[in-house]
């Protein structure tokens, strides 16, 4: 037949659960709620932020750098043009002056502050540079696919169809098949592989590395196993945004939290045989098909750069829209940890760098008899204490009110009074309460009121307010901050270390 199967790579172990072994993965569900209603062109979010909505990248107040000219130019030129100058002390020309052996780093952050500037008491991280890990000097593995009844593979030419097939994967092509326990697929001259749900997506699929088929429980999965930095260029175009030119600071610092959070998570699913998935569980990756010269030159020009604290990789957590203030892992329960602090995030005029975004103000409204409803299907989910026993077995909501706040202004404890009683929701687990329609509220960052015979809460943010303000990274960037001063404010303390091949 003609179709002729690759060097096989046996693999077999069992799936445990969807969850990494480390406990440094967002708590339940909380990021794959975190989804707009309105945002229709979002369908997968990656499990550290909210989407960023669609309309706001053209809808903001000031006017935006004439888009960089792409034609004729590949992604090395572009993020050439961006790389940062090298300092004096480690051109070429003075040898003699740098580490031997390595590679100059990127330049140190200037003193002076760009643009709008940077937040006083804000102080760039330091660089260090140093040949990477051994244990990370790998190709990451990516599970693209997990738990399917088939796919579409494009190779040498011809369309396959892959199926599970009791515990072996069978390949079938041109009315030709063959079997076996697992197939892993190299993609050729540094081009790469089509692999898809199904055969229209075959069309625009395009995973670099090589992807490995097995069978796990009587269903298909696809591992690709993939360099770093080309799972990034498939990473940052669904991470913050369509940007232009003027805001490529940005996209570097989305590059950066990225692949510290990739490096984070290398081993942390070993049971499952891969290191991340590839959708909301964590980073949204559908391989090149979205990659711009744009983004590219975001990952090249930072090539190897990660944030660590103390040595270690920090937890990158990043979300939409914050609202003018980040918020502590308390806003989980979580014990704090010194990079990730309840910050003001404004402008010198005192405005939220995040204002660009539509969730900058929003407003929820609730009936009497809806909230009743509301509270009675969602209290197990908000994770709802009652005073009394019988308190789930109430009628009426007689009051609801915030006990106390968390250091930004979010929600610690929300008290809600009724006719059985009263029960408490903490942190952010008071957006499930008022969950619509399988939507959560946008933010915990919220005061509520009675007005006629309605309850209506106000608001400010999307996401959970930890980390890096997605909306806030974008305006500081076109304000002129580098990606250097923008990781600092959000990740205090950090060091950028880059790694070296």
């Amino acid at each position: 037949m003609s179709f002729k199967l690759p060097l096989i790579f046996a693999f077999t172990l069992g799936i445990s659960s969807a969850f990494a072994d480390d406990d440094f993965d967002l708590p339940d569900d909380v990021q794959k709620a975190e989804v707009p209603a309105n945002a229709e062109d979002i369908t997968d979010v990656p499990v550290n932020f909210a989407p960023i909505e669609a309309t706001t990248t053209e809808t903001t107040s000031e006017a935006p750098a004439k888009p960089l000219p792409v034609k004729n130019k590949s992604a090395k030129d572009i993020a050439e043009s961006y790389l940062p100058p090298i300092p004096e002390e480690k051109k070429p020309a003075q040898k003699e002056k740098a580490v031997q052996g390595k590679k100059p780093i990127l330049k140190q952050v200037q003193d002076d502050v760009r643009g709008q500037g940077q937040d006083d008491g804000d102080k760039p991280a330091a660089f260090k540079a140093h040949q990477i890990p051994e244990d990370l000097d790998r190709p990451l593995r990516v599970g693209i696919y997990t738990g399917v009844k088939e796919l579409y593979l494009k190779y040498q030419g011809e369309t396959v169809h892959v199926t599970p097939h009791g515990k072996m994967v069978r390949f079938e092509a041109d009315g030709n098949s063959t079997e076996d326990i697992a197939h892993e697929f190299n993609s050729e001259d540094g081009g790469c592989l089509a692999v898809a749900a199904d055969k229209k997506s075959l069309g625009k699929a395009c995973y670099p590395g090589s992807i490995m088929f097995r069978t796990t429980n009587g269903k298909l999965d696809a591992i690709n196993s993939v360099d770093v930095e080309d799972y990034l260029r498939g990473v940052i175009p669904y991470e913050i945004g369509k940007l232009d030119s003027s805001r490529i600071e940005a996209l570097k610092a989305q590059a950066v939290a990225a692949r510290t959070y990739a490096y984070k998570h290398f081993n942390s699913r070993e049971s499952m045989g891969f290191d991340v998935f590839a959708d909301t569980k964590d980073q949204v990756y559908k391989g090149l098909e979205s990659a711009t010269p744009l983004t590219d030159a975001a990952v090249k020009a930072t090539a190897g750069v990660v944030m660590t604290y103390d040595g270690e990789f920090i937890i990158a957590y990043y979300h939409s829209t914050c609202g003018g203030v980040t918020e502590t892992l308390a806003t989980w329960n979580r014990p704090d940890v010194p990079y990730l602090q309840s910050k003001p995030d404004k402008r010198p005029n005192g405005k939220p760098w995040c204002d660009e975004s539509s969730y900058i103000k929003w407003e929820r409204r609730f009936a009497n008899k809806e909230i009743v409803k509301l509270f009675k299907a969602n209290a197990v989910e908000a994770k709802a204490t009652f005073s009394t026993a019988t308190g789930k077995d109430f009628k009426k909501v007689k009051s609801i009110k915030i006990k106390d706040k968390l250091k930004s202004g979010r929600i610690m404890t929300l008290r809600v009074e009724t006719d059985k009683g009263y029960f408490d929701v903490l942190t952010d687990r008071t957006r499930w309460l008022f969950k619509k329609a399988g939507t959560i509220l946008p933010s915990s960052f919220f005061t509520i009121k009675k007005e006629g015979k309605e309850w209506v809460l106000t608001g400010t943010g999307f996401g959970h307010g930890v980390g890096m303000c997605q909306m806030g990274v974008r305006a500081r960037a076109q304000a002129g901050q580098s990606y250097q001063e923008i990781l600092s404010h959000y990740y205090q303390g950090i060091t950028l270390e880059k790694f070296e091949r």
